[in-house]
């Protein structure tokens, strides 16, 4: 009883991270909105994230997993649908041509293959033991390639110089939602949970550290990016109090 009421707790812990961080890129595009230009920000990263809260919110219903034993899994990822599928339609909405068209040919294979998922581990498999295997493994690959994402972002903050494109909070947010759910993995024995964030803490701390060692060199642009940010942050805070695993991830062109 304790143990599960620990892990629970982990988990409430890991929703308020999560919430957090999937609510990051509201700053972003604002920003985008405000500009009424996606600039040099990457679709790629929400597009992974879209794909991988799918996968864990079915991984996280009873169908998947054994009765509501991973409910507060199924829970934020299914709130993170309805951000990323926000933050997608409002990328494609100001991209130009090129890179909507690009967004939507990376959406549909997505939605395709979580499709095919649910279909295989719903009527091929019967059992929720091999269900969980199927689905986590195929959530696995997916969280793999989102918390590989912000490697592109170290490369691009060390070529410029800059952080204004990996924002402080986000990396902050990146960093808590992976350890606690590292945290809730392993407190149930379930690696499909706690491995993909093995790899998201060390990218999170990654970003914490690049952020300390050139957030001086940014200049004036990336003081004003920051001030939106943080201007941003109390905004969202104040209207979601109680509120961020998944997962993951503003992911900008600086979290791609």
């Amino acid at each position: 009883m304790v143990p599960n009421t620990i892990r629970v707790s982990v988990g409430i812990l890991g929703n308020a991270a999560s919430m957090l961080l999937y609510a990051a890129p509201i700053l972003t595009f604002r920003r985008v909105i405000r500009k009424g230009n996606v600039e040099e920000f990457s679709c790629v990263p929400y597009i992974l994230a879209l794909f991988n809260c799918l996968l864990y919110t079915w991984y996280g219903l009873p169908v998947v997993s054994s009765g509501w034993e991973n409910i507060t899994v199924s829970t934020i990822n299914g709130l993170g649908i309805l951000l990323e599928i926000t933050f997608i339609s409002i990328y494609v909405w100001f991209a130009p041509r090129e890179k909507k068209r690009f967004a939507l040919q990376l959406v549909l294979p997505v939605l395709t293959l979580f499709g095919l998922t649910v279909f295989f581990s719903s009527f091929m498999v019967h059992t929720h033991r091999m269900r969980k295997v199927f689905v986590g493994s195929v959530g696995l690959v997916a969280s793999i390639s989102m918390y590989s994402s912000p490697m592109v972002a170290a490369k691009q903050v060390i070529m410029t110089k800059s952080v204004e494109f990996m924002p402080f909070y986000l990396s902050l947010f990146s960093f808590l939602s992976s350890a606690l759910w590292m945290i809730y993995g392993l407190l149930g024995r379930d690696l499909f949970i706690a491995s993909p964030n093995f790899i998201g803490v060390p990218m999170g701390i990654l970003q914490l550290v690049l952020y300390c060692i050139y957030r001086r060199s940014d200049g004036a642009a990336g003081k004003l990016h920051g001030s939106d940010q943080e201007n941003g942050l109390k905004a969202v805070v104040a209207m979601h109090p109680q509120e961020i695993a998944g997962v993951k991830p503003e992911v900008a062109e600086g979290q791609k």
